[in-house]
């Protein structure tokens, strides 16, 4: 049975934040997850956009872009290199070697923890929501939305 992905990406304007769902269905390569929101958002510039992720209950990624600079992601769960195609992309994009010994018991979130700390959600906040005890990736993701003033986006694209 295939997992339900759920993926919107999110930029920040003069006016707050403008979101859309993602289709990911087709992506391939990590670029592919960057040429993806920049042509449902229309991207132009230098603006600051972010990619949200959750598949079930299994694991949440937060992709962000802005222009030139190098796209920067947190995983959730290192494992979710394990559950699909997508999770394998994201792990690639967060520079986890694939596991397959890997008993896949307990959470390993991997990537980069700062992504969100200009933004007042700090590394260590980020980390303590993605390993708290019976937190869905789609909470975790409610919870960062909120604090970064985007919920009522991501809340309509659900």
């Amino acid at each position: 049975m295939a997992s339900t992905t759920f993926s919107a990406a999110f930029v920040r304007t003069s006016d707050g934040w403008s979101g859309a769902e993602v289709d990911l269905r087709d992506a391939e390569i990590v670029d592919d997850l960057g040429d993806a929101v920049t042509e449902v958002l229309g991207l132009s510039g230098d603006e600051l956009a972010l990619l949200c992720v959750e598949v079930e209950d299994e694991w949440f990624a937060i992709a962000r872009y802005r222009g030139e600079e190098e796209p920067r992601v947190f995983l959730s769960d290192a494992h979710a290199i394990l559950t699909d195609s997508l999770g394998e992309l994201f792990a690639e994009f967060a520079g986890v070697a694939p596991d397959k010994e890997s008993n896949g018991l307990g959470v390993r979130p991997a990537g980069d923890f700062e992504l969100l700390s200009d933004l007042g959600v700090s590394s260590e906040e980020l980390l303590e929501l993605s390993m708290e005890e019976g937190l869905l990736p789609a909470d975790i993701l409610s919870v960062i939305a909120e604090r970064l003033s985007f919920a009522d986006e991501l809340d309509r694209l659900r």
